[in-house]
């Protein structure tokens, strides 16, 4: 089974979660693009969909799925979407695809959080995988100065301007042994919009797509 073919099997899965009817929250990324896809497939059983980012919502118009506002529902059961790393704790490193904080103010909303990975993004200790926090432009190098002092190194993601024209570091070298404290300190720098720790408002349920099949924790 290839990585891409774990990566569908997690997307497809995630449809158990969907309750007909509704308006399902949509993330970003390669492994939610197979959910997407799986969710074309009982467009007609739900209302449509809240999406963040623009890539995922040409995707879903692409199927002729409605695309929603989130300022226009007030609630929402479920939102599926894929993580760089996740932890034991159901904590997540997000924002490999720049779409950090509209993942994250989505996830907010949703009842349930649903994320879909392949086995390789589970981890022990977030951190390998660079942390991305989202800045606003002008105040790019005195937040990466801050990021520093945190034991980071923190490297401008050149030419990626975010969905919201923000500007992405992403922090190298940090082994992060408690995510939610480090969360409320690097949101509480001046200038930066959010970072890519989702760990206040982690996963409610893992699906994890192996060789052996999909892998089920939380509820």
């Amino acid at each position: 089974m290839t990585q891409d073919e774990m990566k569908k099997a997690a997307g497809w899965a995630a449809l158990d979660y969907v309750t007909p009817g509704t308006i399902v929250g949509v993330g970003t990324g390669s492994t939610v693009n197979h959910f997407i896809d799986a969710l074309g497939s009982i467009k007609d059983q739900i209302k449509g969909a809240v999406s963040s980012s623009e890539a995922s919502s040409a995707r879903l118009q692409a199927l002729e799925i409605p695309v929603f506002d989130l300022n226009d529902i007030r609630e929402l059961a479920v939102y599926v979407d894929g993580a760089d790393e996740i932890d034991a704790s159901m904590a997540m490193i997000k924002g490999g695809g720049a779409a950090l904080t509209r993942e994250k103010i989505v996830a907010a909303v949703a009842d349930r959080f649903v994320c879909i990975v392949d086995g390789s993004k589970t981890v022990d200790v977030l951190g390998t995988f660079p942390l991305p926090v989202e800045v606003i432009p002008m105040a790019r190098e005195y937040v990466a100065r801050e990021l520093t002092k945190l034991g980071g190194k923190p490297v401008y993601r050149e030419g990626v301007v975010t969905d919201n024209g923000n500007h992405i570091l992403d922090v190298h070298g940090l082994k992060i042994a408690d995510p939610k404290a480090l969360e409320t300190r690097i949101n509480a720098i001046v200038g930066v919009v959010t970072s890519g720790l989702f760990a206040h408002r982690g996963a409610d349920v893992l699906l994890i797509g192996s060789p052996a099949g999909v892998v089920r924790q939380g509820v």
